[in-house]
């Protein structure tokens, strides 16, 4: 009950009433202090035995803020009848902000007119304190979120990975709202829609590979491009993947530009945890559409970086097959025809060498021509590829790039489990010649057309370098080391 009697003849002097009784409320971001100060002087000014203020959170009713103040009491002092119980609604221009309440605890004291003249006051100065405080915590919020978007963009435009850019895009959007996990959906081709990346501060492996299968109702929004909000995921009966247990709010945002959908952005909270305000929901909807963007730009930039690269590796594999063979070729069959002119053992042997020479050579460029060929982000799938792959990776460690030659139809006839034996050997070689001293030189031979000693067809690996080792003369008289695998196909 709420009584206003400024005649009470019980009433205690009333101190006097300060033209600003709340000085510095609102003038910065520490609400807190501001609210208790706010308190204080409503407890004082009326002599009230305890004060109260209540902070609303706007749209959704909960108590995020109780600041009390308590006069002392005399030791010993019996506990007061019912309390007599003052309030007044605090506002601000966005709406209801909380209550202001006094309680006395003096028997048959009573709060006047000037009493809740003053709370009133009080109550519009705590109004401003939380008002500016909410401006500045929205401003500083909007300022977060567009960082944010500015850092996503900066990052995707660097060149990295799809699945890269997926995850940088998860995780800056889970820390900026404050959500437990950050998770990209994209359409699968059974008509479903699968998680392909996730950030979570706890077992974010075990959310991939979720899937919201075809006909849930949720489903038809996320496809059409639609932002959905949801207030508990456990409990929500649009939700049917398996982690939908976990969560509780959360928002599924379109990544969307141009028309073109990349897939959904989701952003759950733990179960229990604070809903998402319009506020959060408008910034969240900005940021994956500035995602969205970057990712369709990256995706562009790194499309156009790659055909630069096949038209440049198209040229040189063509600049190679149109001039450099055929020189070598057209030289050999000058050599050779000398060759059989020769009469002279010596000059005859020197021709012969350097025919094998160049004819070497030949197959050396025509190597390096199918290696240009091969699209340079992707894996090898061929054993051919594989080879070139692993003997490029040595040279970063050799400082000059091993020469390798094929012969016969490697990539038909070397298939698993020969291939893996056969690059095992190839590793093992190749880190062993690197730590022999003198190694400027290595050479390796694949040839497919080789026969095992019981006639079964087969495949030797043969890899030699000029190293110094404490036996140096190799099976053809040569100097160095050669080290050589034989498989059956």
């Amino acid at each position: 009950m709420t009584t206003l009697d400024a005649d009470d003849p019980q009433a205690p002097p009333r101190p006097p009433v300060a033209a600003d009784a709340a000085p510095g409320a609102g003038s910065g971001p520490e609400l807190r202090g501001t609210l208790q100060h706010v308190v204080d002087s409503a407890a004082e000014l009326t002599a009230a035995g305890h004060a109260a203020l209540t902070v609303l959170d706007p749209g959704h009713g909960a108590v995020v803020l109780h600041v009390t103040s308590v006069s002392p009491r005399e030791s010993g002092a019996p506990e007061p009848p019912a309390p007599t119980t003052l309030t007044v609604p605090i506002g601000d221009p966005a709406g209801s902000s909380g209550r202001l309440t006094l309680t006395h605890d003096r028997p048959g004291a009573r709060f006047g007119a000037d009493d809740h003249d003053l709370l009133r006051a009080l109550a519009t100065q705590a109004g401003i304190a939380i008002a500016n405080a909410r401006l500045y915590e929205a401003a500083r919020q909007r300022e977060r979120w567009i960082e944010g978007a500015s850092a996503v963009t900066r990052a995707l435009l660097t060149g990295e990975p799809a699945s890269d850019a997926l995850m940088t895009v998860a995780e800056q959007a889970r820390l900026l709202a404050d959500a437990s996990a950050g998770v990209i959906l994209q359409p699968t081709p059974a008509g479903g829609m699968e998680i392909v990346a996730a950030s979570a501060s706890v077992d974010p492996e075990d959310l991939l590979g979720a899937t919201i299968e075809p006909g849930s109702a949720v489903l038809e929004q996320l496809l059409g491009g639609e932002p959905v909000f949801i207030d508990d995921s456990a409990t929500d009966p649009r939700m049917t993947t398996r982690v939908r247990s976990r969560f509780g709010p959360s928002m599924m945002l379109p990544l969307q530009s141009g028309g073109r959908l990349i897939g959904t952005l989701a952003l759950p909270r733990g179960r229990g945890a604070r809903p998402y305000t319009s506020v959060d929901q408008l910034l969240a909807t900005q940021f994956a559409s500035q995602a969205a963007l970057a990712l369709v730009l990256a995706d562009a930039q790194q499309g156009r970086e790659r055909l630069a690269v096949f038209e440049d590796r198209d040229r040189i594999a063509r600049d190679l097959h149109d001039l450099v063979v055929q020189r070598l070729f057209a030289t050999g069959m000058m050599l050779e025809s000398t060759q059989r002119r020769a009469r002279r053992n010596d000059v005859h042997d020197t021709l012969g060498r350097a025919v094998d020479e160049l004819e070497s050579t030949i197959q050396e460029v025509r190597t390096a021509i199918f290696a240009l060929q091969q699209p340079p982000a992707d894996a090898p799938t061929t054993f051919r590829g594989k080879v070139l792959r692993e003997t490029a990776g040595a040279s970063a460690v050799l400082g000059f790039q091993p020469s390798v030659h094929f012969t016969g139809a490697v990539d038909a006839r070397v298939t698993d489990p020969v291939d893996g034996q056969l690059l095992a050997a190839l590793r093992r070689a190749l880190a062993a010649a690197s730590r022999r001293p003198g190694c400027s030189r290595i050479d390796v031979a694949v040839d497919a057309r080789a026969t095992l000693p019981d006639g079964r067809k087969g495949v030797r690996l043969t890899v030699w370098d000029d190293g110094v080792t404490d036996d140096r003369v190799t099976e053809d008289g040569g100097v160095g080391t050669t080290v050589a695998w034989l498989s059956p196909l």
